[in-house]
C-alpha cells in the first residue's frame, strides 16, 4: 500500500526530476516554477556547506623508507628486530613521549631495527598511524632513525612499523 507523498518529498522530488534529462519519447514531469525554487531554496539551506577533504600527511623530506633488502631481511627476522612497542590506547601527547623515551632506549642498547605497533584505527586511518612517521622525521631524532617501512603482515601489517636505526657512534 502506497502512502500519499509529503509536500516537503513532492518538493525535493521535482528537485530530482528537474536535474534529469528524459528517455526519448518520454515527457518531463511538469511541477511549478515557484514550488521548484522553493524546493532548491529549502534544499540549499538545509545542506550544510561542503568540508574541505582531509589533507595527507606532506610528504617525509628527511625520512626515507628502509632500503628493499634490510626491509626484508627485517621481515624474515634474519635481521633481529630488537624490541618492540605497542601504542594501541594511548593519546597522541602520551604516545609521541614514549615513542621517543623507546626509540632513545632502542639506540643506546644498540639495536638495529625496532617494531611499532601504531594499530589501524577503527575506519583504517588511526590518528596513530598517520602521525607516527611525522614524529619519526623530527629533527631531535635524526641521529636516531635511519628509516621506516611498513611491517609485513605476520609483525602487524598496516597497523605496524619497522624503524631502521642508525649505529651509534663509538664513545
Amino acid at each position: 500500500m502506497k502512502r500519499p507523498l509529503k509536500p516537503e518529498d513532492l518538493k525535493v522530488w521535482g528537485l530530482v526530476a528537474a536535474t534529469v534529462h528524459p528517455l526519448p519519447g518520454k515527457a518531463t514531469p511538469k511541477i511549478e516554477t515557484a514550488t521548484a525554487e522553493a524546493a532548491k531554496a529549502d534544499v540549499a539551506a538545509r545542506i550544510a556547506p561542503p568540508r574541505p577533504a582531509p589533507r595527507k600527511p606532506k610528504p617525509r623530506q628527511d625520512l626515507e623508507g628502509i632500503e628493499p633488502n634490510r626491509r626484508h631481511r627485517i621481515a624474515r627476522e634474519r635481521d633481529p628486530i630488537g624490541a618492540r612497542l605497542d601504542l594501541h590506547g594511548l593519546d597522541q601527547d602520551r604516545a609521541r613521549a614514549v615513542l621517543e623515551r623507546f626509540l632513545a632506549r632502542a639506540w643506546d642498547e644498540g639495536y638495529r631495527a625496532v617494531l611499532v605497533i601504531t594499530g589501524k584505527g577503527v575506519q583504517g586511518d588511526g590518528v596513530l598511524k598517520r602521525r607516527a612517521p611525522e614524529w619519526l622525521a623530527a629533527p631531535h631524532l635524526a641521529h636516531i632513525v635511519a628509516g621506516l617501512s611498513d611491517a609485513a603482515r605476520h609483525h602487524g601489517g598496516e597497523g605496524a612499523l619497522y624503524v631502521a636505526l642508525k649505529r651509534k657512534g663509538r664513545d
